[in-house]
């Protein structure tokens, strides 16, 4: 039996689960000391929640657990602190009680326990009923001083008994009367979280009522407290929602640090504005850090920056995942006062900490970047995965910039495709200018939209060509994704109704947090139980890759000789047909209504893809600049020996990319390749190590 002073040595203990209980750890018996014979474990510190809510699901003794008492100090406060001692002291005690029940057993002093006034004479304590049975059940909880990530707990009575060692709530509670007593005093915070949810996005009492019997009766009558919701559960839960403000403060900085003080579980990351330092604020709430551990691993996470810039009086910073639908899920919210890529690594680090102390094992495939400014080595090294270039921020900024200051289609597309010409000249930056310089020059004419490009976009050409030739550019299929959240998004924080709470950061985080937090959960309930189809948020299905997978490849008509068009089929009329420009490439335009509000529509999606498995069409910037990069590798060997072991490393796939080229050059479809790049290239490539 090992003593309190070796309690360093002691395993750390990190169980997989999501959230685990008592039953998962390994407990040790100590000996001496205060806590002599009580059990002790060391977890990770910030796994405490994660060990609290599982111990709260004994499915023989369901209790939540509340904090008794709280206590804290400051790093540097004891010049010689105890082997145990502590930066914060947590005392949790059960929250034991029979279901809206009273106890009847008689009380230690005898008598009528129902009408028993303690000695006192000043009755029992408002508020502190679920304290009627003794349950003796709690456990400390050290933030150890020396190792300030580790946390001990201290189970200092592990049974649901009282005073007497008699079982005083749960299935073993002998003298508990009904049914109900079986169960937790409580909702469990999933129904919690999915009643608030379907209160956010409008659904009535009743059809809530309505939906939780049919599940009830679906499982074959209760099991848990979950099952004994009620209405009065319910209008509790609405009264809540309807009385709760954004504005707890007249001040919005004090009401913004009021939220965090609150809400602290949902913030990774806090920075106050003081001086030269910016505001920042991280928000994760725990549904978010599942889905981000759920979709981000071995997925894509993309950031969608700087949204409301010229509205709100912070911009937002978004990060999402995607799902198996291909629908873009946000897992992180970031609101900085200065630009998002500035002070990236402040709360990048804390928040893939996070999710990385739930599970050591996450990684994601690749982080998408809507901006070049991103500081792309410090994501690469955080995230351990590779970083490419997301051009649907620019895209959607050049065609809408294009539908409203210049009014002739035809000139549209061709203004259109000379910049997507202009953003693939990799070779050199002089290239790239000279482009921008003939595009001037041929549409001198379209002076509100060369204004526009002269003043927002030309002193940002050199950084996204440079970010193009340095970087891989991500394929189309998240753009259209990414593309219904920013809609979704608007739609919710740029209702007119709210136009007055714009400048108000605490308002932003009370929509973030409420109302669009619940229509993603609601969608993702939706998705995994088939409920809800009805009473999802139309915009949900607005994902134009989505819609794409519903139109016949027949009803598409390409045009593989000279590929300046294709027509698609309307599928709501099918006497309609839509014109697709430029197909294949990430700067198509279509003439439908959709497309013409400067959205990516189903049509353009759909040839997009017939395109990609015909092989038909001029390969997507990804793929020229790939092959640019590989050309230059062929005419410059590195140096390095870790790249050239990375080279030989995927030398199948990236014949296979070259080979997939050559086929689309001797059918006429690209420009002839230079003389060296044929079959041999591989060849070529795996000489490296032997020509250095």
């Amino acid at each position: 039996m090992p003593r309190m002073e070796d309690i360093l040595n002691l395993p750390v203990q990190d169980p997989p689960s999501a959230e685990f209980s008592a039953a998962h750890l390994n407990w040790i018996q100590v000996e001496g000391g205060r806590q002599g014979g009580d059990n002790i474990a060391l977890i990770p510190y910030a796994r405490v929640d994660d060990f609290v809510k599982g111990e709260s699901a004994n499915a023989e003794c369901p209790a939540s657990f509340r904090v008794e008492s709280r206590r804290k100090r400051t790093q540097g406060s004891v010049s010689k602190p105890r082997v145990d001692g502590y930066l914060e002291y947590t005392l949790y005690v059960a929250r034991c009680i029979s279901y809206l029940l009273e106890d009847y057993r008689d009380s230690e002093s005898g008598g009528d326990g129902a009408n028993n006034i303690p000695a006192s004479g000043k009755g029992s304590r408002p508020g502190r009923r679920h304290m009627m049975r003794g349950c003796l059940c709690h456990f400390t909880v050290k933030r150890l001083y020396s190792r300030p990530f580790l946390a001990l707990i201290i189970y200092n009575q592990q049974n649901h008994v009282d005073k007497t060692g008699a079982p005083c709530h749960g299935i073993l509670d002998q003298d508990a009367l009904g049914t109900r007593a079986m169960y937790a005093p409580r909702i469990s915070e999933e129904l919690r979280q999915k009643v608030m949810s379907m209160l956010y996005v409008g659904m009535s009492l009743d059809n809530i009522m309505q939906h939780h019997m049919g599940e009830v009766e679906r499982q074959g009558g209760p099991h848990n407290r979950d099952d004994f919701l009620t209405r009065n559960d319910v209008r509790n839960m609405e009264r809540l929602v309807r009385n709760s403000s954004h504005e707890l403060d007249g001040n919005d900085e004090c009401s913004v640090k009021t939220w965090v003080h609150r809400h602290q579980k949902h913030v990774f990351f806090f920075q106050d504005r003081c001086g030269s330092e910016p505001f920042i604020l991280g928000i994760q709430t725990d549904w978010q850090v599942q889905q981000m551990l759920h979709h981000g691993h071995n997925g894509s996470v993309a950031s969608h920056s700087a949204f409301g810039l010229k509205k709100l009086k912070y911009p937002l910073c978004s990060l999402l995942v995607f799902d198996s639908s291909r629908n873009a899920i946000p897992v992180a919210w970031v609101i900085t006062s200065c630009d998002v890529h500035q002070d990236i690594h402040k709360w990048l680090v804390p928040l893939v900490d996070r999710v990385r102390t739930k599970d050591a094992r996450w990684r994601p495939n690749a982080f998408l970047v809507d901006d070049p400014s991103f500081k792309t080595s410090i994501i690469r090294e955080i995230f351990r995965c590779r970083v490419l270039v997301c051009l649907w921020h620019i895209r959607r900024a050049w065609v809408k910039s294009l539908l409203k200051k210049c009014c002739n289609f035809d000139v549209q597309r061709e203004i259109l495709k000379h910049l997507g010409r202009t953003l693939y000249c990799t070779r050199s930056m002089s290239s790239a200018l000279d482009s921008v310089e003939e595009l001037m020059q041929i549409f001198v004419d379209q002076c509100a939209f060369m204004n526009y490009f002269r003043s927002r976009w030309l002193p940002k050409i050199e950084l996204w060509v440079n970010s193009l030739r340095t970087l891989p550019v991500a394929s189309q299929e998240p753009y259209s994704a990414i593309e219904a959240y920013h809609l979704r998004l608007k739609s919710k924080v740029f209702n007119g109704l709210h136009s007055s709470c714009w400048q108000r950061v605490d308002w932003l985080i009370h929509t973030l947090t409420t109302e669009f937090h619940s229509l993603y959960w609601l969608d993702q309930y939706a998705v995994e139980t088939a409920y809800f189809e009805n009473p999802r948020d139309g915009s949900f299905s607005t994902n134009s890759w989505y819609q794409a997978m519903h139109i016949p490849d027949v009803d598409v008509l390409l045009d593989e000789e000279n590929l300046q068009f294709a027509k698609v089929i309307s599928q709501a009329d099918r006497t309609l047909v839509y014109t697709v420009w430029n197909p294949g490439s990430e700067f198509s335009l279509c003439d439908c209504p959709w497309s013409r509000l400067g959205n990516i529509c189903k049509h353009i999606v759909k040839v997009t893809i017939l395109c990609k498995d015909r092989q038909v069409a001029r390969p997507l910037l990804a793929a020229q600049v790939y092959r640019q990069t590989l050309l230059n590798l062929l005419q410059s060997p590195p140096d390095d020996p870790l790249v050239l072991d990375h080279a030989i490393l995927h030398a199948t796939r990236l014949q296979h990319d070259i080979k997939a080229l050559e086929d689309l050059s001797n059918s006429g479809l690209l420009p002839p390749l230079p003389p060296d790049t044929n079959s041999q290239t591989m060849d070529n490539l795996l000489l490296f190590p032997r020509l250095q």
